[in-house]
């Protein structure tokens, strides 16, 4: 079955970060904030949800895509950063549906099933 594309409301992206990139990730978050006008999370210093490394998610609705993702393939300088759209079905939204930059990290995805 073809899925619609209006099926996605937004997306988040969730840089990924350690300790020895924290200043750096958090710099991105927050020039991404003031540059593309998205909303930028908490910076968890822990794994959160079904992230298993640290990171910090930045929301932005779907017709923001084709600037955010470019601006975040230039400016990501290695950090990796995990892309999903929201579609209303957390499950497929982050293992079907979903983009990385950089390398892929293993999700925690009991919580969805």
């Amino acid at each position: 079955m073809t899925q619609v594309t209006s099926e996605i409301s937004a997306y988040h992206a969730h840089v990924y970060f350690d300790a020895d990139s924290l200043d750096q990730a958090v710099e991105l978050c927050e020039q991404a904030s003031y540059t593309l006008a998205v909303a930028m999370g908490r910076v968890h210093q822990k794994p959160v949800g079904p992230h298993t490394e640290w990171s910090c998610q930045l929301s932005f609705d779907a017709e923001s895509i084709g600037k955010v993702l470019p601006w975040l393939i230039l400016n990501r300088n290695g950090l990796t950063v995990f892309i999903h759209p929201v579609t209303g079905n957390d499950l497929d939204d982050h293992t079907k549906y979903t983009m990385w930059l950089g390398e892929s990290k293993p999700l925690n995805i009991e919580q969805f099933l």
